[in-house]
């Protein structure tokens, strides 16, 4: 039996169909056509379909999508504004921080919700926070370098509020 889901994404009010037994990674994309977050393994062990539900970074395999009914959910999609990469999009993409790019959607939103409640994170803390994404390709030293280029950028300049505080 199929149920009506309405969330917060990415600021706007959106809605689809998902049977009980459905992961939110699924809704987000077969329903809602946010392909951004990816699909790694389906039991929370990478990482990859990392989102921030109700401003909390988790794995989006590990929550049923009608669990998410009538929360805020904010995707990779959702930080680029008005044709601007968000800083820590920059700082990725400058310092080399991704390769394939598939677990990128998923760094950056953990590494997002770090910065959110941590400015100034140290190397320590910064690899604790990504440390249930894995990364198979980049060794993720500079991963930590755009997080942490990132978080200096952010210091030096006023963070648009997120989709949840606009929305």
């Amino acid at each position: 039996m199929k149920r009506k889901v309405s969330l917060r994404v990415n600021g706007e009010e959106r809605e689809g169909w998902a049977e009980d037994r459905m992961l939110l990674v699924h809704f987000l994309r077969d329903e809602l056509n946010l392909t951004g977050t990816h699909i790694g393994c389906d039991t929370g062990h990478c990482g990859a379909c990392t989102v921030l539900l109700d401003g909390k970074s988790v794995k989006s395999c590990m929550v049923l999508a009608v669990q998410a009914q009538g929360r805020k959910v904010e995707t990779i999609e959702g930080l680029e504004r008005e044709g601007k990469l968000h800083p820590l999009q920059e700082a990725f993409r400058e310092h080399h921080g991704l390769q394939c790019g598939y677990c990128t959607p998923g760094m950056i939103l953990s590494s997002l919700y770090l910065l959110r409640h941590n400015p100034s994170p140290s190397e320590e803390e910064i690899r604790r926070a990504i440390s249930g994404n894995l990364c198979r390709c980049t060794g993720y030293v500079n991963i930590v370098k755009a997080v942490r280029a990132a978080s200096e950028r952010m210091a030096t300049r006023v963070e648009a509020p997120s989709t949840e505080e606009t929305g």
